[in-house]
């Protein structure tokens, strides 16, 4: 964690009370959002570019990405000094990809869906000899996504539990690690949305749907199956998964810019879904939610507001 103290920021850990109220619980927010680059992603991409070697930041880093991953690298290989690559889907919001090239990077358009990306990134590795820098499959990766859970307990050694939402699991298996390391006693729940739900599938022994078209409207967790490394992590230390539909995602992006004046987005707001859902017990709990980021594509607002309208917590 003292690595990388000056390289990223302590993010707040923050109560609503209205999100107290209507829960029952005292509710602590970790604004990842907050974060450089506008999520959690920094951490790990940062925690693994200062572990590479001389001869391999000479070879420079590449990976692939829709965003926020993007950005992480991108920051964190300009200010160690290292030549980065990143591929990035065809349609990738055009904000997204100018964040990324303002941070320093290279960022090359090819393929029409994250999976082409990382496959195209993959062959450039083989031939250039880079360092490939994953988005959540890498243990030094996983290692700096901990750190939240570290800072958390620091602010905060009361929680009984923590919401983390899940895309490829990066995220989780960190904060499930740092937080079983110092308390086993604390519940770590993993957060999917209902549209692409392979780690809950796996998580519940459910038959993998694998040729079903994955869709949810936070982009940042659509992922069509969890790591080979983070998986096995998830299944030893986290308690439980559960999932969010999309209009309860589309509600709790509204519910913080209305009620905590702040724009998070889908995957942002995913954990705050299934607390205020109640999709596990919570009540006269101390209940930590991840707020992984806030990097939202501003044309999508009037359909998260649109998807919202049809599920409305009726005390709000």
């Amino acid at each position: 964690m003292e690595t990388l103290m000056d390289k990223v920021h302590q993010t707040p850990l923050k109560q609503s009370t209205t999100l107290n109220y209507l829960t029952n619980a005292n509710v602590y927010l970790k604004l990842e959002n907050l974060q450089k680059t506008g999520s959690f992603k920094l951490r790990g991409a940062m925690n693994k570019i200062l572990s590479l070697s001389d001869q391999e930041v000479k070879r420079g880093v590449l990976a692939a990405s829709a965003g926020n991953h993007a950005q992480g690298v991108a920051l964190a290989a300009s200010l160690r000094g290292i030549k980065s690559t990143i591929y990035m889907p065809r349609h990738t919001p055009l904000a997204k990809v100018a964040a990324t090239r303002g941070y320093g990077a290279e960022a090359v358009l090819a393929g029409e869906t994250y999976h082409e990306s990382y496959h195209l990134a993959t062959e450039e590795m083989h031939q250039s000899g880079s360092t490939f820098v994953h988005a959540f499959d890498d243990d030094r990766v996983i290692a700096g996504q901990g750190t939240i859970a570290l800072e958390m307990l620091q602010q905060n050694s009361q929680l009984n539990v923590i919401f983390v939402p899940i895309g490829g699991g990066g995220l989780i298996s960190g904060i499930a690690l740092g937080v079983k390391a110092n308390n086993p006693s604390i519940k770590v729940i993993g957060v999917q949305a209902s549209g692409a739900s392979a780690a809950y599938q796996r998580f519940k022994g459910q038959k993998m749907k694998s040729l079903l078209p994955i869709s949810t409207i936070a982009d940042g967790i659509l992922v069509k199956e969890p790591g080979i490394k983070t998986f096995p992590i998830i299944e030893k230390y986290v308690d439980d998964i559960v999932t969010v539909t999309e209009e309860e995602i589309a509600h709790a992006i509204l519910f913080m810019l209305e009620r905590e004046k702040m724009l998070v987005e889908g995957a942002g707001a995913a954990a705050l879904a299934a607390i205020l859902y109640k999709k596990a017990p919570i009540e006269q709990k101390k209940v930590g939610c991840i707020i992984s980021g806030g990097n939202v594509d501003p044309v999508k607002m009037q359909t998260y507001q649109e998807i919202s309208q049809s599920k409305r917590v009726s005390n709000l």
